[in-house]
């Protein structure tokens, strides 16, 4: 046989071992991914089966559960401050009330994409995880409405596999059975607004106090826009600048979108909204909402709106009404000077509880008075709480500087030259002017503090305490603002040269009265859940910052009458015949702002008065501003306290 016919005989027998060879490897390898495949399949429908079986009819959209509202109490218990979602406020709305714009508005602040993906937005989630990436932390969200939807309808906050599994499950579910404007529609009436509002036509009514399809572009977006985060972004709250800068982005990206053009987002942005008085039924408004505040950020809103928390703050209602009363009735006076706004804060200094705050004249007052252009600042804000908001504080900053130059061993007697002088150089001149523009030569610096003496206190700050020292010894009374490097301050910080808060100040003046011990303010006595089990109270100690003999040289200039007198006179809006009352004043530059702070053994009160946008008062220093505001609410308050002795 030639050697071609072999071939040719052998050839078909080896082709078919071969491709015979070839299926058996590919079903060894296919199988097992085959096998794989079903297994997952099969795993997906039961989970899906699992989890979908509990989706509601579309009807339950509509029909929040029961809620456990959390109550927020004075410090007796007694008092009910405010109530946490113990009434919601709901108008179910259909899809053809809602006018276009607030539609367009919420799709493109929440969900771009929600007409054209199937639940699950993968392209967003993409983009949340590059931007994630590139800031090296959580921080960009990718949830579509029908996630959002389902999230708050059904699931907890807890981030968790099971949870976002059920979480994707259901939002598949929902997306099968309804179409995209039920779940829109579904969407609209169930999220909150804030205020123990839900759904967009209550809140129309509730910051508007209009129908939903009645609404403007500008209020649509302003809606839009706290969806994000309802309590913290509430037109009631502190964050208006944060709110109306979020509402301005939705009109942004609407114009990304095509749903408007430039100029008609800029009109939106310019035009002018007013909110309703509202929330009349809530009682210390500044300090609820500071408690509030507090609250959300470390229990979430969702925990406060299903837990039935009782709250017991340190309010005193009795000392709150006063404080109110007496702020409202003396800044009607100070209208004559150009001082349309004040604030108050009373702390008790060996416990740091919060006895009364008022951050302003009027938190329901009308943000737009009088003479105030829509769009600038105004005279006066009702809503920010200005007992949580940095300003400078004049004279009153100087007990610090004394008391670091007491600490160095230095004592009241040493006497310093007031005279004119020149702290800074031939070409940048500083030379600083007291008061009432005399030099009184040479005095100690008892004379200095009780009279408030300007260029003796930059003497002691520049030649015995120091810059830094001082700045350590505020720190340590508890002092947060004071960040920037000591330079930045310079010798002008003894005149109130740094920013501080009413709120720290008033409590870092607790160290005088209790002899060199601090404590943060406190706000919160203890929280209770509905089982009756305190999951927070307030255990908070004093730590000692400052030596009693110390404490008791600055306790012992500020409570003497006779020393201050040359400047304030004999009978001062500080003394008290019967009681051992010190006090300190503060005026800044221009008179923009007027302090008060004195404190007894048992209570520390800080007032202050001026204007929210720091527009200058009619040269009045604070003794006549806020003087008045603090001696009438410590008349109120001396009678129920012992008469102690400071330190």
């Amino acid at each position: 046989m030639s050697r071609r016919k072999y071939y040719r005989a052998i050839l078909p027998k080896n082709r078919s071992k071969a491709k015979r060879g070839i299926f058996l490897l590919l079903k060894i390898l296919l199988w097992p991914l085959f096998a794989l495949f079903l297994v997952t399949l099969l795993t997906g429908a039961v989970l899906f089966i699992v989890f979908a079986k509990d989706l509601p009819r579309p009807e339950k959209f509509t029909e929040r559960p029961f809620i456990q509202s959390t109550k927020i109490y004075d410090r007796s218990g007694k008092v009910l401050l405010y109530d946490i979602y113990g009434e919601e406020k709901r108008e179910i709305v259909t899809l053809d009330q809602v006018p276009e714009c607030l539609k367009q508005a919420v799709i493109a602040a929440e969900d771009v994409n929600f007409y054209h993906h199937f639940g699950i937005d993968t392209k967003a989630i993409v983009r949340a995880i590059i931007s994630d990436l590139k800031l090296g932390k959580p921080a960009q969200g990718a949830s579509t409405i029908s996630q959002q939807l389902i999230r708050s309808s059904f699931l907890t906050q807890e981030k968790t596999l099971k949870r976002k599994i059920r979480e994707i499950i259901l939002t598949l579910e929902l997306e099968r059975r309804y179409s995209k404007d039920q779940i829109l529609e579904f969407y609209l009436n169930q999220i909150p607004f804030g205020s123990n509002t839900y759904g967009v036509g209550s809140a129309a009514q509730t910051y508007f106090n209009k129908p939903v399809s009645d609404l403007t572009l500008t209020e649509a977006t302003l809606l839009a826009a706290l969806i994000r985060s309802p309590s913290y972004l509430s037109p009631f709250g502190d964050h208006k600048n944060e709110l109306f800068a979020r509402k301005d982005y939705v009109l942004d990206r609407m114009v990304q979108e095509g749903y408007i053009n430039q100029e008609t987002a800029q009109e939106a942005k310019n035009a002018k909204l007013v909110f309703p008085k509202a929330l009349q039924s809530l009682k210390a408004p500044h300090f609820v909402m500071y408690v509030k505040e507090y609250l959300e950020k470390k229990y979430g809103e969702d925990f406060l709106k299903e837990k039935g928390l009782k709250v017991y703050t340190s309010l005193d209602w009795e000392l709150q009404e006063s404080a109110e009363k007496i702020v409202r009735e003396r800044a009607e006076i100070n209208k004559n000077y150009y001082a349309f706004n004040a604030s108050l804060v009373a702390i008790d200094p060996k416990t740091g509880e919060i006895l009364a705050m008022v951050g302003s004249v009027d938190f329901f007052g009308d943000p737009f008075p009088k003479g105030c252009t829509p769009g600038k600042n105004c005279l006066f804000d009702p809503q920010p709480n200005v007992a949580l908001r940095s300003r400078q504080p004049g004279s009153s900053f100087k007990p610090f500087v004394y008391a670091t130059a007491f600490k160095k061993g230095y004592s009241d007697k040493v006497v310093v030259i007031d005279e004119e002088t020149n702290f800074g150089t031939p070409s940048n001149p500083y030379i600083p002017q007291n008061y009432d523009g005399l030099f009184r030569g040479p005095v100690t610096l008892r004379q200095a503090l009780a009279q408030s003496l300007n260029v003796p206190s930059i003497k002691v700050l520049a030649n015995l305490a120091g810059l830094e020292d001082s700045i350590q010894t505020a720190k340590d009374f508890g002092i947060t603002t004071l960040t920037k490097p000591p330079s930045f301050y310079g010798l002008p910080l003894v005149l109130g040269g740094g920013e501080v808060k009413l709120l720290e100040m008033t409590s870092a003046y607790g160290v005088f009265a209790t002899g060199g011990f601090q404590i943060s303010p406190i706000s919160i006595l203890k929280i209770v859940d509905s089982d009756g089990n305190i999951i927070e109270e307030n255990k908070k100690t004093p730590k000692k910052v400052l030596e009693p003999s110390v404490a008791s040289l600055i306790n012992n200039i500020l409570s003497d009458n006779e020393a201050r007198a040359p400047v304030f006179g004999s009978n001062p809006p500080m003394y008290f015949p019967d009681y051992q009352v010190a006090a300190k004043t503060g005026t800044t530059q221009d008179f923009r702002d007027g302090w008060i702070i004195g404190y007894t053994p048992s209570i520390v009160v800080g007032a202050w008065a001026g204007n929210s946008d720091n527009t200058p008062t009619r040269k009045e220093p604070g003794i006549v501003l806020a003087g008045p505001i603090w001696r009438a609410f410590m008349e109120k308050v001396l009678p129920r306290l012992p008469k102690e002795a400071l330190f």
